[in-house]
Formats: structure tokens, C-alpha cells, sequence
């Protein structure tokens, strides 16, 4: 909230200024229309309320008797149809309306499609498992990631919009020119050296940020459909091929707004109703408790304690953390702070706004947007582990729900190390069990990071529709930012390298074509390394903000406030940042 507020403070400053520098007549908003604000705010509330009535009538069919996995099957097809069906009506042939929208979206839409751009599996799926598992210490992911949209604002967004350009690594070659005599006469263009190496950056950070996006598809896909993991993975690409294929971002700019629309309330309905169940001495039976439960917090605190005394649990580990963990937190805050505001999928949709204030605007309707998100995803970790604590720790094996069972089948719980799918399966893994007397320990029970979100409201007792809603949500922030990480790969390779450094003449229709073979193969070969479980999806994700951060943010944001910054200077920037970073990272997760 505090960052919120600070960007509107800066917004009226700015707009103050170029009030001042022009006379105080308005900026010019080009291609924009109040027309076009009513005509998109009137189909956003249809198709609301008609995402509304279906969810009753979901649970309507819940109520006669309609099977589980019938229910599940549904809401996936009904919310990939409607992706779909966005994605081919906004179909376009126009180089502008592919690359950058037309640059007409309204500020608040903008805000909306930045929002479902950016709150993708790792803040769906995986921000509150995190919480679960971290607690004060995840903080850092959330401070992190939305202090980032103040640099975004203040330093980046509306100066790239004013500069003009289609893709991230157009910015830094326009802005980096100059030439380098080598060995026998050679001369080297260096506006193309770096166009180069920014196309490389983005290309893995998008890439690793793509696959755990694809990665959270399966996961969800697979839990409410009921078919294998793999086979999940790569069916739901169909709705991510639909929605970029051939429309482009004028396409995915209007699906991930409808996107938006069902990730927050699949969000925040599940933990409204969890709050009417939650009495912590305090907010008994308030359905705003979502926003304040320190109530709950301190019964997780007595359940810890209670558990340590019957011997369920370890001595939990004191509150009071040495200084290098300050340290920790504050440079995870930074370094997600800094790759937020240098990842290209997130800065291509200031391109897309019709003036430097709109992008400036967009960027403080997308972190009110967010901030939605990101107040209720500490509630879900502290309603989840208040049930765990209470509900199933210390239970006898014969008696754990399904839900251990459910997510066992999947690999995402394991009882005393082992995924189980029945109560047999929990008995013969726990070495020490003696029948029915065994009871479950915490150190028994693991939850993957990412399940919580869609396992709370199955641990919480709610209806399975409720559940499918969650799936329905968690598979919009997947798809929506796999739809823009997507056609940010596509879009740099067929712009930046094909027809900026291959062949310069080609015609808008031979570029077009060339981008949509590109998001095909790009999206096979992502569902291809997501299939292998290569990591968790906030580890995946927390890669890509490293490799952005490195490689992108000094060349961009010295570019644009730093006159003297040159081409040699830039371009070794981008090689030793990310090198490094590439260096760091693999060294730490597959060297030892």
C-alpha cells in the first residue's frame, strides 16, 4: 500500500510538471478514446457476471451429485474456450496491432492485462506455499516484487513509451550506436552487438520464466482433469497458442485483462469463505478477516507450542534471526525489486498505452491490481497452516483426509518421505508406524510450495467448487503471463534478429509468419523442459528476475539517465552481469 501511494504522490508531481512545460493544456492522447474505455468497460462487466453464474451454476451441479472431476473438467474448458474464442475475434494482420496493440489500451485495461501479466504461477501457485513455508522470511518476494513497479514508474516505463520502439533489445540498440576497428580493417557495428546480447538476456530469463508457467499448468491441469503430468503440460499450451497466435498482443493484451478478472476472484473468494469459518477469539465469523489475522497467527503460535510439548513437533526455531538473515532479506527484496523492472515481458506492455502519461498511470493501476493479490496471499499460508497444525498433525494414520492422498498422486505431499495415495501406502512409509496408534508428526507431512494454493480450499473443508475455482484462477496467471513471455521470445527473435540483423527487407507478412512458427516451436520445446521438473516454480522464476536484473537493468536504466553511457560500456555490462549470474546459478544448483 505504502508503494501504491508513492506512485500516486509521484504520478501528481509528474503530470504537475508537463502541466507547467506546456502551458497547463493537456497531453494529447492519441488513439485513445472515452468511446473505446465504455465500450471495453461494458463487455468486462458482461462477461463478469457471466463468469459469475457459471461458478453458481458449477455449484448447482456440485449440489445434485455432478461428480468432482466433471466439475474440474469444466471450469478448464470453459475458461480455455473463453481464451480462445478472445484470442481469434482480436485476429490481426497489422504489424502494429501484433506487436504493440495499436498502442490504444486505456490506461485501467493496461493496468488490468499488466496485472495478469505479471501475477503468474509463482504469485498464484507458489507466492503463499512460500509464505507456508518461510513465513516473515517470504516477505522478501512480496516487497520485492511490488517495490519493483516503483522503479518501473519512476525510472523505466515512460521513457521507454516516449522512445517508440516494438521489443526491449530495439531500446538498448537504438540507444547504444557506434562502431569498433578490429584486427584487418574490420569494423564492427556495435548497435547490433548489443541488440544481439539484450535478445540473449531475454531470451533466458523469458524462457526460464516461461517454463515455470508451463510448469504450473500441468500441475493444475493434471489435479482437475485427472490425466498424467506431461500429457497436462503440453495440452495447456492450446490455450496459450490461441490467444498469441493470431492476434498477437492486441490478442493477449484483451485475454489476460478477461484473465485478471478470473485470477482475483478465484483469489479472494476461497479466502473470504475461510474467513467466515475462522475464529480466532477476535474476528469470529468476519468475512473481511483475510485483511487482519493476527488472531490466527497467534493460534498457530499456541498449536507449535502445544505440538512440542505432546512431541509432534521439534523446539520451533526462535523468531529472533542472526544479522546475515537481514541481509538475506533485503538483498532478495533488491535483486526482485531491480529484475521487476528489467523483465521484458512486463516493460513490452508500456508500449502498448497511446502516451508517456498513460504508461506512466498504467504502471499505478497495475500495482493497485496486484496489490489485491498480494494482501491475501499471507491470509491463505496462515488459514492453511493453522488447518494442518489443527486438523492433521497428530491425526492416526487411518484417519488423514483425501486430500494427502489426492496430492500424493501427483507428487505434490509426501508422508514420512514417500508420495502416498492410500492409508496402507502412509503406514508402510512411516518405518516407526505400529498400525493405527502411529500418529503423524510434522516432520511426516511435506506440502509442496506449489499445492498450497490449490489445496486450501480441499484442507479447509469447502466445497469442490470452490476448488475448481482456484484451479480456474491459477490456470489464468499461468497462461496469461506464458502469453506475453511468449510472444516477447517470438517477437525479439523474428524483429530484433530476423529482420534487424538476417534480412532487413522483409515484408510485414513474412515477419508475422515467421513470429507465429516461432511461438509454436518456442512454446514445444518449453513444454518439453517443464515436463522434466527441472525445479519448483519460484525457484524457475526467481532465476529469471536474476538473469534480467543482471543483463537488462544497468543498460537500460543508464541509458536512459546517463548521457555518457556508451556502447563499450553497455555491452561489457551485459556480458559480465549475466555471464556471472548464468555462472552463479548453475554453479549453486548443479556444481555443489
Amino acid at each position: 500500500m505504502f508503494f501504491g501511494f508513492l506512485l500516486l504522490v509521484f504520478n501528481g508531481v509528474q503530470e504537475g510538471i508537463e502541466a507547467d512545460q506546456t502551458d497547463g493544456k493537456p497531453a494529447v492522447e492519441a488513439g485513445s478514446s472515452s468511446a473505446l474505455n465504455a465500450m471495453l468497460a461494458k463487455v468486462y462487466v458482461a462477461y463478469t457476471g457471466g463468469f459469475i453464474f457459471f461458478v453458481l451454476f458449477l455449484g448447482f451441479l456440485e449440489a445434485v451429485g455432478v461428480p468432482d472431476q466433471a466439475i474440474g473438467i469444466l471450469f478448464v474448458i470453459f475458461t480455455l474456450g473463453m481464451y480462445a474464442a478472445i484470442g481469434i475475434a482480436s485476429r490481426t494482420s497489422k504489424s502494429d496491432d501484433f506487436y504493440v496493440a495499436g498502442r490504444n489500451v486505456p490506461p485501467i485495461f493496461n493496468g488490468m492485462a499488466t496485472a495478469a501479466d505479471w501475477m503468474s504461477g509463482a504469485s498464484f501457485v507458489g507466492m503463499a506455499g512460500t509464505l507456508y513455508a518461510l513465513g516473515y522470511d517470504g516477505l522478501a518476494y512480496i516487497i520485492g516484487w511490488t517495490g519493483g513497479y516503483v522503479l518501473v514508474s519512476t525510472v523505466i516505463a515512460p521513457y521507454l513509451r516516449r522512445f517508440g520502439s516494438f521489443t526491449l533489445p530495439e531500446f538498448i540498440a537504438s540507444r547504444y550506436q557506434g562502431t569498433m576497428q578490429l584486427p584487418r580493417g574490420k569494423v564492427v557495428e556495435l548497435s547490433g552487438v548489443s541488440r544481439f546480447l539484450a535478445t540473449i538476456v531475454l531470451l533466458s530469463c523469458s524462457f526460464t520464466y516461461l517454463t515455470a508457467q508451463v510448469y504450473s499448468t500441468g500441475v493444475i491441469v493434471s489435479r482437475f482433469i485427472g490425466i498424467q503430468f506431461e500429457v497436462a503440460v503440453f495440452s495447456g499450451l492450446i490455450g496459450v497458442l490461441f490467444c498469441s497466435l493470431l492476434g498477437g498482443m492486441r490478442a493477449v493484451t484483451y485475454t489476460q485483462v478477461a484473465q485478471y478478472v478470473i485470477l482475483i476472484i478465484a483469489y479472494t473468494v476461497p479466502a473470504i469463505c475461510m474467513s467466515t469459518t475462522q475464529d480466532d477469539g477476535f474476528n469470529k465469523n468476519n468475512p473481511v478477516q483475510f485483511l487482519a489475522y493476527g488472531g490466527t497467527l497467534q493460534q498457530i503460535t499456541l498449536r507449535e507450542k502445544e505440538l512440542v510439548l505432546l512431541g509432534l513437533a521439534s523446539e520451533v526455531t526462535p523468531y529472533l534471526e542472526p544479522k546475515w538473515r537481514r541481509v538475506d532479506f533485503f538483498a532478495l527484496s533488491f535483486c526482485l525489486m531491480v529484475g521487476t523492472a528489467s523483465l521484458p515481458h512486463v516493460l513490452m506492455r508500456y508500449f502498448t498505452t497511446p502516451s508517456v502519461r498513460s504508461a506512466r498511470r498504467s504502471v499505478t493501476w497495475s500495482l493497485g491490481f496486484i496489490l489485491v493479490l498480494y494482501m491475501t496471499a499471507p491470509a491463505y499460508a496462515a488459514f492453511a497452516k493453522l488447518e494442518v497444525y489443527t486438523n492433521v498433525i497428530g491425526t492416526p494414520l487411518s484417519v488423514l483426509p483425501q486430500w494427502i492422498f489426492t496430492y500424493g498422486k501427483i507428487g505434490l505431499t509426501t508422508v514420512c518421505g514417500k508420495a502416498v495415495t492410500s492409508v496402507n501406502e502412509a503406514v508402510e512409509a512411516c518405518a516407526q508406524a505400529t498400525g493405527d496408534d502411529y500418529l503423524l508428526k510434522l516432520k511426516d507431512l511435506k506440502i509442496s510450495k506449489d499445492a498450497m494454493v490449490i489445496a486450501t480450499p480441499e484442507i479447509a473443508g469447502l466445497p469442490y467448487t470452490i476448488a475448481g475455482l482456484v484451479s480456474a484462477g491459477g490456470l489464468a496467471a499461468s497462461l496469461s503471463t506464458a502469453d506475453g513471455l511468449l510472444l516477447a521470445i517470438s517477437n525479439a527473435l523474428s524483429h530484433d534478429i530476423y529482420f534487424r540483423l538476417i534480412d532487413n527487407k522483409a515484408s510485414i507478412q513474412k515477419r508475422l509468419m515467421i513470429s507465429r512458427v516461432l511461438l509454436v516451436v518456442i512454446a514445444l520445446i518449453s513444454a518439453g523442459t517443464a515436463a522434466s521438473r527441472p525445479a519448483d516454480i519460484l525457484s524457475m522464476v526467481a532465476w529469471a528476475f536474476s538473469l534480467a536484473a543482471s543483463g537488462n537493468f544497468p543498460a537500460l536504466c543508464l541509458g536512459i539517465w546517463w548521457r555518457r553511457a556508451n556502447a563499450q560500456g553497455a555491452i561489457a555490462g551485459q556480458i559480465c552481469g549475466w555471464g556471472l549470474t548464468l555462472a552463479y546459478l548453475l554453479g549453486t544448483r548443479y556444481g555443489g
